[in-house]
Formats: C-alpha cells, sequence, structure tokens
C-alpha cells in the first residue's frame, strides 16, 4: 500500500492525515511534512491514523521529532485514531504513557 499525508488547518491547529504503511521508506517523507508543519505557527499538531495499517520504529522516531518539537514550543501535540498496530508499535518503546492520544476522535471533539 502506497503513503500519503493529506494537511489541513483551522483554528490555528494543523491535522496530518496519514494513509498506508509507515516504514522506513517513508519516514523521511513523514519527517518532513512533519517538521513543515510543526515549523509554522500552530498551537497543535494532530496526527490522524485512521488509514494508517502499519508502522516501524522509524515512525515512531519520527513521532518523537514532534513531541520534541511541541514541548520545546510548548505547544500541544496529539495522536488520534490510533489503531491496533500502530498502538502496539507505540506501547512496544513505552512511550503509550508519553504522547496525548485520543482514541477515535473526530475534528469537532479535536477543535475546541
Amino acid at each position: 500500500m502506497n503513503f500519503s499525508i493529506k494537511t489541513s488547518e483551522r483554528e490555528n491547529i494543523a491535522v496530518l492525515e496519514l494513509q498506508g504503511e509507515i516504514n522506513m521508506v517513508v519516514s523521511p517523507d513523514f519527517r518532513n511534512k512533519l517538521l513543515q508543519v510543526c515549523n509554522e505557527v500552530m498551537q497543535e499538531v494532530i496526527v490522524d491514523f485512521s488509514d494508517v495499517t502499519f508502522m516501524d520504529s522509524s515512525g515512531v522516531a519520527t513521532l518523537v521529532e514532534g513531541l520534541k518539537w511541541s514541548k520545546r514550543a510548548q505547544r500541544s501535540f496529539v495522536l488520534r485514531n490510533v489503531g491496533t498496530n500502530v498502538k502496539n508499535s507505540i506501547a512496544l518503546t513505552k512511550l503509550d504513557t508519553v504522547f496525548k492520544i485520543l482514541p477515535n476522535a473526530s475534528d469537532s471533539e479535536c477543535f475546541h
């Protein structure tokens, strides 16, 4: 399956909707897009995993970079709609307690 990223912005919040598999081949593209969004003046970045079927450790490393950015900039970094496969990748590294994860959240629940 191919990997794609759709970005949108609303109410000073950027949303990255990911689709496909996140592995070491596509992680550089994911990283570049994430850092591009993180460098914009956004109060919150939401990474939506609704259509992600798999993520390896390179994807987790990219998320850690996003989290570091958010902490330095005192901004929010949220993962939403994290499926079992992705959740297992995050839990394996014990980062499931570090990330803010919203299960099955819609835009209306995230945009306040």
